[in-house]
């Protein structure tokens, strides 16, 4: 497949504020328990703010996918109204609930509103972990939703299996949680960066499992289709020697990336890299005193999430390239 900026970045912005909501709602949850201090309200307050601003840069680049970016606004309901069958439906929904609800944290903070729901003393902040638990069950409706755009297309073999999902919804806690230590080395808390940092390199280490998973997967792949279906001959001995017109069409620019295979095996090899063994060890070192570094972190993962990407959609080999094969 072609792949797009706009849904790459997309996909990797509002990935980055899923995970840095559950980040701020995980150390909320241990502070609850009385594992870690409480923090101020400053701290969620702008935690939130932090992963709206991501959430709506995502939503802007989703604008730009658009034939036509005017019709955002006047036909954007008629996306939702599929959500019966269609998962980009449910996305279309999730997505701006996951942001009222997240706006809803921030401000709940921001005012200090809380209500003691149960009847327990050792159980502090009751409401805003109502609503953060409730959160956290749509976040990951929606990294499911998002994955499963993708996971449930079956004639695109690479994307047709459930780690798809898996590693949309790593991938997008990892970067949020690596995000979440360089914004609690801002607040100069020891325990705090050592949490996420922690957690960042627990979750980066299991998506590069789930990721690795993937990639060998793919690469041991064999395509139902081949040319003989393709053209309807079954003909051992069949080779194409054009694409059968003089020019492009919508099929060759559209369904295919026209890299050569060294340039993919490149991405491959640079996400692999910046995604995982080099924020994993600056978060290392970054929780063991040399904080300016988790933010390099964050950076580097990121950046390698869009090569990351950008290879999930080149690596998807739709079936009608066996007929468009020569370009």
């Amino acid at each position: 497949m072609h792949p797009t900026f706009s849904v790459i970045f997309l996909t990797t912005l509002i990935g980055v504020g899923q995970g840095l909501f559950l980040a701020l709602f995980t150390e909320q949850s241990y502070s609850a328990a009385n594992l870690l201090p409480s923090q101020q309200s400053n701290f969620y307050v702008f935690g939130s703010l932090l992963a709206l601003l991501f959430m709506l840069g995502g939503l802007f680049a989703a604008v730009f996918h658009l034939g036509k970016p005017s019709y955002f606004l006047t036909r954007a309901w008629r996306g939702i109204s599929q959500w019966r069958t269609s998962w980009l439906s449910r996305e279309l929904i999730a997505l701006p609930l996951v942001m009222l609800l997240i706006a809803l944290y921030g401000l709940f903070h921001l005012f200090e509103v809380e209500i003691q729901l149960f009847n327990s003393a050792e159980l502090s902040n009751q409401l805003t972990l109502v609503l953060g638990t409730l959160t956290t069950v749509v976040v990951f409706g929606l990294f499911i939703a998002t994955g499963m755009i993708y996971a449930s297309v079956k004639f695109l073999e690479e994307w047709a299996c459930a780690l798809t999902v898996i590693n949309y919804t790593l991938l997008g806690t990892a970067s949020g949680f690596t995000l979440a230590a360089a914004y609690a080395a801002a607040w100069d808390d020891p325990k705090l960066i050592t949490l996420y940092a922690s957690w960042a390199i627990i979750i980066t280490a299991t998506a590069l499992l789930t990721r690795g998973g993937s990639l060998i997967r793919n690469a041991r792949l064999k395509h139902k289709a081949t040319v003989q279906t393709a053209i309807g001959v079954r003909h051992p001995q069949i080779r194409q020697k054009a694409m059968g017109m003089m020019g492009g069409s919508y099929n060759t620019r559209e369904y295919f990336h026209g890299a050569t295979a060294r340039f993919l095996k490149s991405v491959k090899w640079i996400f692999l890299v910046l995604v995982f063994p080099l924020p994993m060890l600056l978060l290392w070192l970054g929780m063991d005193g040399a904080h300016s570094l988790l933010l390099l972190a964050f950076i580097s993962q990121y950046i390698g999430l869009l090569f990351e990407r950008w290879l999930f959609f080149a690596q998807a080999n739709h079936p009608q390239n066996l007929y468009y094969q020569t370009v």
